[in-house]
């Protein structure tokens, strides 16, 4: 089954401090319904930090990048049979979140 990865940009979540714990229930509740629904596959907030990079040749270089329009802000992985299903999950996500989502199909590597 194809898997999705549904993500919203870091500064998306633009809310008052005191709005965050309803947002957070709302997004729990959707994780329980996507695990009893058996698609959620994995998915979390990214922290604020400073990017590392490793280049092909093991070189690290420490951003920040400054040429980066986007950087993910959170993500959640899910199985379903598809895209109509995991633009479903993602509108479920962006009414819990309350930020819109990206919906993109991950590869699947036929070796694995």
């Amino acid at each position: 089954m194809p898997r999705y990865f549904i993500s919203f940009d870091d500064g998306a979540m633009d809310m008052a401090e005191e709005e965050l714990p309803a947002v957070a229930q709302a997004a729990h509740a959707v994780v329980r319904e996507a695990q009893a629904a058996g698609v959620w596959v994995f998915g979390g907030g990214i922290l604020p930090q400073q990017a590392s990079i490793v280049t092909p040749d093991g070189a690290i270089t420490e951003g920040p990048f400054l040429e980066a329009k986007a950087v993910v802000g959170g993500f959640s992985i899910v199985d379903v049979p598809s895209r109509t299903e995991a633009l479903e999950w993602a509108a479920k996500i962006a009414v819990a979140c309350r930020c819109a989502q990206e919906v993109r199909e991950i590869g699947d590597d036929p070796e694995v």
